[in-house]
């Protein structure tokens, strides 16, 4: 009788080297399971930030990546216990609005990594602002987002990005196309609902670089004129991350209790939370 070839895969190894390599295939398919689990858990979407618990702020430039703007107010919030970190923009805040947002959510990702954060507050400044809404809407780690603050920042567009796209083509690079009144991206995400978290936006009446300041009052979101409160205060557009009027209302922002709800009345209260000796406010 015929005695046709072992055609099994390990049929023609002698019985130690098929145990070998059965074995080793044990090995890389542990390997690969413990690989794919940890790959899992690094990219799973967090619970949903607790209101109640203030965790790091996150702080995202504008237009440019300069994060030196934002340093004071970093320094700040560490002051007074908050964990502080400002996001390197890819691009230097140049390119397409999506690789920002994916900055921001590796920078969150790394909060709850390695810092244990179950919830982050963010603070957008200028085009910022837009790249954290962007995150907000496509970001996997948004959940972990408590509350959102953003300065002086284009929500509906800056008309000297218009112009630049229409009279010097090749100096308005992808973030600028982005900012100009009416882009596709400020479309859907208007088109969208408002982010499900307190959103509080700042703006200034003298701002000399998102025009009209308007821009910044986004239907549906919690907007304070600075001059609404202080009268008269002079506060450009680069002025705003600095001012003692703003850092007085991001901390309070980015507290426990709701939104602030100013009056004129609180001017000097404000101006010396934010430059004064540092105090936790916004508690309850």
């Amino acid at each position: 009788m015929t005695r046709w070839p072992d055609r099994a895969p390990l049929g023609g190894l002698a019985p130690r080297r098929r145990l070998f390599v059965l074995v080793v295939a044990a090995a890389v398919l542990a390997v690969s399971a413990l690989v794919a689990v940890s790959v899992a858990r690094e990219y799973a979407v967090p619970p949903k930030a607790d209101p109640n618990q203030m965790g790091p702020v996150v702080l995202v430039p504008g237009f440019g990546g300069n994060t030196q703007a934002l340093q004071a107010l970093a320094l700040r919030l560490r002051v007074i216990g908050r964990p502080a970190v400002v996001v390197t923009l890819p691009d230097g805040g140049t390119g397409d609005f999506s690789g920002q947002a994916a900055a921001i959510d590796d920078a969150v990702r790394d909060l709850i990594r390695h810092n244990g954060a179950r919830s982050v507050d963010l603070v957008g400044y200028s085009a910022g602002g837009v790249a954290s809404w962007l995150y907000l809407e496509t970001g996997t780690t948004a959940p972990a987002i408590r509350r959102l603050v953003t300065l002086g920042s284009p929500l509906q567009g800056a008309d000297i990005a218009a112009a630049g796209g229409a009279l010097v083509p090749g100096a308005c690079p992808r973030a600028c196309q982005e900012l100009a009144p009416g882009s596709a991206l400020l479309t859907r995400l208007d088109a969208g609902p408002r982010p499900d978290i307190p959103w509080l936006s700042l703006w200034t009446d003298q701002d000399d670089v998102v025009t009209p300041p308007q821009s910044a009052a986004l239907p549906g979101v919690h907007s304070i004129r600075l001059q609404s409160v202080c009268d008269g205060i002079l506060i450009n557009h680069g002025q705003i991350p600095t001012a003692g009027l703003t850092d007085g209302l991001v901390l309070r922002a980015l507290g426990t209790r709701p939104l602030p709800v100013p009056v004129p009345g609180d001017c000097s209260k404000l101006q010396a939370e934010g430059v004064g000796r540092p105090v936790l406010t916004g508690t309850s």
